[in-house]
């Protein structure tokens, strides 16, 4: 077994390994709240069956902040208001006498 590359200063390599796939999505996505890191690569964990990740933490960096769903769909309901979506224009409104 060759000795693995180390990463660059203040990176981080993380190696996740749980019996399902999603049990170290869920893992990985905690890591993600606390520091920026790259995308996860996925392997086969072994004979036994099983996952493994891996991604590169940025120690050194925060992660964007997060939107909680009330903040996020806040934000979309703005830009449809902002871009003029959904309001009647002038020619489409009821003619009336």
């Amino acid at each position: 077994m060759q000795p693995a590359e180390t990463p660059p200063d203040e990176h981080a390599e993380v190696h996740i390994v749980a019996e399902t796939p999603e049990a170290a999505r869920r893992v990985a996505e905690t890591i993600r709240r606390h520091f920026a890191a790259t995308e996860q690569r996925s392997y086969p964990a072994g004979d036994q069956g099983g996952t493994r990740l891996e991604l590169t933490v940025d120690t050194n960096r925060a992660p964007e902040p997060a939107q909680t769903w009330l903040d996020s769909s806040r934000s979309a309901e703005n830009d449809v208001r902002q871009s003029g979506a959904g309001e009647p224009s002038a020619t489409s409104g009821p003619s009336g006498p």
